[in-house]
Formats: structure tokens, sequence, C-alpha cells
């Protein structure tokens, strides 16, 4: 039995791929959209060898793929909020999700956020956590690790402005993405179970909308997926 609803990943992602897929097709000059850099784009085409216009193609591409990996915590936030006891607070929440005996805050990467929002979101996980039942856990989760390292500890980022730490609570952690959809699931595949079905999804969204068959295989790489996710501290 799979551990995710299809049909409710598939509204999740439908509108994501209609905007990314339409967006190759009709954006056909990107000084259009944005103030072209002229000199820089000149340096770097002159640099890797390649004409301008193939510049500014690579450039238009890597700016929706920017985009696109901008919304990637996001969609992880409302796929996990398809979960039972799970609920997604959206954005705009003080906290990204909520569920039974836990809190959370979703980032991507563990880079993406910087030292001091990193002290915000442990004041925020903080005064959530007084809202909450006794025992209730909040986690700082981290998506991508540092490393490809497992973790679930003490969240206790450094305030440079104090310079302390703040303080340790064995009640706000600090969790990569797949230790956290183990716990949330209870199955320690959970992850690779969606890394496996979302290029199925998509490719049946495709298929559907603009009748272009592709195979899922193309788009996975499980050896990646375990250079990220299972090295061990």
């Amino acid at each position: 039995m799979s551990t995710f609803d299809k049909e409710k990943i598939k509204k999740i992602l439908e509108p994501i791929v209609s905007k990314t897929y339409e967006a190759q097709i009709t954006e056909s000059d990107i000084s259009k959209k944005n103030t072209l850099d002229i000199f820089s784009a000149s340096i770097d085409s002159a640099i890797r060898g390649i004409t301008l216009e193939e510049w500014k193609e690579q450039e238009k591409q890597r700016q929706m793929q920017k985009t696109l990996q901008n919304q990637i915590g996001e969609i992880h936030q409302r796929i996990l909020g398809t979960l039972g006891g799970v609920t997604n607070l959206g954005t705009g929440s003080v906290i990204d999700l909520e569920g039974d005996g836990f809190i959370a805050e979703i980032k991507n990467k563990h880079n993406t956020t910087k030292g001091n929002h990193k002290v915000a979101i442990y004041d925020d996980l903080k005064s959530e956590l007084v809202k909450r039942k006794e025992g209730t856990i909040a986690y700082y989760v981290e998506l991508l690790p540092k490393n490809g390292k497992s973790y679930d500890q003490e969240f206790t980022p450094p305030d440079n402005r104090i310079g302390k730490n703040r303080e340790s609570n064995p009640y706000i952690r600090q969790i990569d993405g797949q230790s956290f959809y183990t716990k949330i699931t209870g199955n320690e595949n959970a992850l690779r179970e969606l890394y496996l079905l979302i290029p199925e999804i998509l490719n049946e969204i495709i298929k559907e909308k603009y009748g272009k068959e592709q195979n899922a295989d193309d788009y996975i790489d499980e050896s990646e997926f375990d250079i990220i996710y299972k090295k061990k501290p």
C-alpha cells in the first residue's frame, strides 16, 4: 500500500507543471522579463565560447529552474499536508505544519536559511510550543541535509548579536528531510517512495495536458538519492 495519495499529489503538481511547461514554450526573450546585464552576458558567453543568443536561451532555462527550486519547500509542505493527521497551515502562518504531538517549519536546503533567520525560526517554534499540549515537539526540517547526514538533534542556532546560542531544549529539534518523513509516516522509505512517485505523476500530467509521452525512469537516479540521504553521522 502506498504511503501517499497519488491523486492528492497530482492536484498539487498540476498547476506547477502547467506554469513551468507553458513558460518554456511562450517565453522567448528574457530581456522582456528582466533587465539584462549586457556586460555580464557578454563576458560569460565569451568565456564559455557560446553566442549571446545561446547564452540567453540557457539563462532562460536557468531562471525557470531557479523559480521552480524556490517552490520545492512549499511543495513538500503541501504534500506532507496530505498525510493523515497532518495539517498544512499554508503560507503566512508562523509555522508550516502541525499534527498529533508535533509542529514543524519546513526548509528545502540546510544552507537556504541564514543564521539570523534560524534564530527567528527557533523563537517562533518556542513561542508556538507554549500554546500546545505538553510533550509536543517542534521541528526545524532541512529537507536536503548537509553532507548527506541523518540527524534529529536539539536545535540551538547561534545568535550573533549576543554571541550565544539559543538555549538547548529537547522539544525544539533540527531534523533532516528523510528522518522527518520517516517519523511522520512510520515508513523509513517514504521519501524514496515519493522521489520515485513524482516523475510518474508528472509524466501522467504532461501526457494528459500536452499529449507528450515520456519515460519516468529518465528523471530518476537512485544512486544520487543514496548519496544525499544514506550517509550517517
